[in-house]
């Protein structure tokens, strides 16, 4: 084989090189007829080098500087460069590329595997099996890999399709359609996700789209458009400007969505907006604040504050410590409302319980317990228990037992009879 060297500081021409080529601490290389040296061995360099044209090549070995190629860069097998970095203003593609400092790339990127200790930048697209790069990933096109690791952050100005993305700082994409992402800080998607699993250190804002399993977020999740998500826990605010489909929802803050939530349960420490309809398969269990602006559908539903909707309906229980507040009234197996709680609009239930100097309007149920101070408007139910200095300030009327403990204030006297009168809902 033919060894070509390019001493220190020299400028060269060629074309063909059948053997390795090696160049000193500022060689250049110029192509002769064509705009391309070939190299069919190994290119090794020291220091800074230069090709002021394209280069393809079997192997480039490098070490203590920067190789610079004002063209393309095509390599059969391997790049490794040593303490140095790679700038290529054409198209880069090899197979395995082990860089210490930056790899930048002017048009795009095609490889197999790609590990850089500083930064990756890519103006064109980007393809490749494994990218990997301790600080920085920046591409201005399209990326699709299998997996993607950066220490620092990524930047993908167009979309992105991968398999696995984990990233210790922040992540901003276009489109983003990936299986696993995990990121330390921030993730951002100016366009819809498609995403398997989300977990993310800090905050998320998306454009809707699909988590289809499970999100895992430490500050906040937000999202601009309609949402469909699986699982999703996060430890401060969830704001969907959109409708919203899930399967749980648990957040230690509060939650807001503009328009419909459907879903099977949700676990809130703090409050809960509901711009329309919030339907649920399971239980509604909130700690604050409960406002939904139309109808209020779930198993079971346990507030701590309030709950405030058009109706609320639940197949087993309505438990408030607070207050309810409803325009067509509130309809489950159960109500409870706690000690100096109210109730604004009817209730229909199997059983109510209104708590000690509690508040109600018209109840119709089978059991009724109206614990000691505790008022109501109209009370009809088969059974009914009043302790102690309850007060009705309409008609209560019974089926079946009127129980009732001193000092009772009924402003009619309560009837008896063999049909209550029909509940509204």
């Amino acid at each position: 084989m033919n060894r070509v060297t390019v001493p220190a500081g020299a400028t060269m021409v060629l074309g063909i090189v059948e053997g390795d080529l090696y160049l000193s601490d500022g060689a250049c290389v110029r192509a002769g007829d064509s705009e391309k040296v070939e190299v069919r061995g190994t290119v090794q360099y020291v220091g800074d080098c230069t090709f002021k044209c394209s280069l393809s090549a079997g192997l480039i070995r490098g070490r203590r500087g920067d190789l610079t190629v004002d063209g393309d860069l095509s390599v059969e097998r391997s790049i490794r460069i040593h303490d140095g970095g790679l700038e290529v203003r054409g198209d880069l593609s090899a197979k395995n590329i082990e860089v210490d400092r930056a790899v930048l790339v002017g048009k795009n990127l095609s490889v197999e595997s790609i590990e850089v200790g500083g930064k990756i930048k890519v103006e064109g697209d980007t393809k490749g099996g494994k990218i990997e790069v301790g600080g920085s990933f920046e591409a201005q096109g399209d990326v699709e890999a299998e997996q993607i690791e950066a220490g620092g952050t990524v930047k993908i100005e167009g979309r992105i399709k991968a398999t696995e993305v984990s990233v210790g700082g922040a992540f901003r994409g276009g489109e983003v359609q990936v299986e696993r992402v995990k990121v330390g800080g921030t993730f951002i998607s100016e366009s819809e996700v498609s995403i398997e699993k989300l977990h993310v250190g800090g905050k998320v804002r998306v454009a809707g789209g699909e988590v289809k399993e499970r999100i895992i977020v430490g500050g906040t999740f937000e999202s601009n458009s309609t949402l469909s998500l699986g699982s999703i826990d996060v430890g401060g605010t969830l704001r969907v400007n959109g409708d919203l489909k899930f399967l749980d929802i648990d957040v230690g803050g509060t939650v807001s969505i503009s328009g419909d939530a459907e879903g099977g349960s949700i676990d809130i420490g703090g409050t809960l907006k509901i711009g329309k309809n919030l339907t649920l398969t399971d239980k509604l269990n909130v700690g604050g604040k409960v406002e939904v602006g139309e109808a209020l559908k779930a198993n079971s539903v346990s507030v701590g504050g309030s709950v405030k909707a058009r109706t609320v309906r639940a197949e087993d229980s309505v438990r408030v410590g607070g207050r309810i507040e409803t325009v067509e009234g509130v309809k489950a197996a159960k109500v409870g409302i706690g000690r100096r709680g109210k109730i604004m609009g009817v209730v229909v239930a199997e059983e109510v319980l209104l708590g000690e100097r509690a508040e109600a309007e018209d109840i119709y149920a089978d059991f009724v317990t109206m614990e000691e101070r505790s008022k109501a408007r109209n009370v009809y139910a088969k059974n009914i228990y009043l302790e102690r200095g309850c007060r009705i300030a309409g008609e209560i009327k019974y089926t079946e037992e009127l129980r009732k403990e001193e000092d009772v204030h009924f402003a009619r006297e309560p009837e008896k009879t063999e049909r209550l009168p029909p509940p509204p809902i």
